[in-house]
């Protein structure tokens, strides 16, 4: 896991930035954990910038300390966690806004995919509100387990576990995940063979939950 120090004063400027931190795991071996650690911690970087060349919005990392193993980025300010977001406007039944918004969080995803980068770990967490001033736009957040990869497997799992992980903080919210979906098929280049993984990805799960 990591650890996060949301406020850090990076430069003499006082420019307030975000601090993450990937811990030692004791129950490694030194070397290894060492390898891991740091072929993690570039891997996520490289994605970071791969992302903003993709126009995908993410935080500008500012430095990197590999003694350390800390990532030290942009404080993304007047930003709200996608959560949290959802669950304010669901109570207060505002689901047009949040089916906008949704939308744009697909069409960022099929971005994403669309230069082969899969993120790994998808959940309404990892996505960051931010308001423009007639709209809302979202910012891909925590790409620790992201890799390349051009497989349509992949990106079926990528979407499988957001919707699972979607689903599960936000019951009843159906509508709101085919809204995400429709904005990945708006824009994914491989949209239909995606969706028909992504069917096939959720009778495996069904029939694994079915056996137990």
């Amino acid at each position: 896991s990591s650890g996060i120090n949301a406020e850090w004063p990076l430069r003499p400027g006082g420019r307030p930035c975000l601090m993450k931190e990937r811990f030692k795991k004791s129950y490694r071996h030194p070397v290894l954990d060492e390898k891991l650690t740091n072929k993690r911690l570039s891997q996520e970087c490289r994605m970071l910038s791969k992302c903003r060349s993709l126009g995908i919005r993410t935080p500008t990392v500012y430095y990197v300390n590999n003694k350390t193993n800390t990532i030290y980025m942009e404080y993304m300010k007047q930003t709200v966690v996608f959560k949290d977001f959802v669950d304010e406007h669901v109570a207060k039944g505002e689901r047009r806004v949040l089916a906008d918004l949704c939308f744009n969080v697909g069409y960022t995803i099929a971005l994403l995919h669309n230069g082969d980068i899969v993120h790994g770990d998808l959940t309404s967490s990892n996505v960051l509100v931010m308001k423009r001033i007639d709209k809302f736009d979202c910012v891909l957040i925590d790409f620790g387990l992201s890799t390349n990869s051009s497989l349509v497997e992949d990106k079926g799992v990528d979407l499988y576990v957001l919707e699972k992980a979607f689903l599960s903080t936000h019951p009843n919210s159906q509508d709101l995940f085919d809204k995400i979906l429709a904005g990945y098929c708006s824009a994914a280049h491989s949209q239909k063979v995606v969706m028909s993984k992504l069917s096939e990805i959720r009778l495996r799960g069904r029939k694994r939950s079915m056996v137990g």
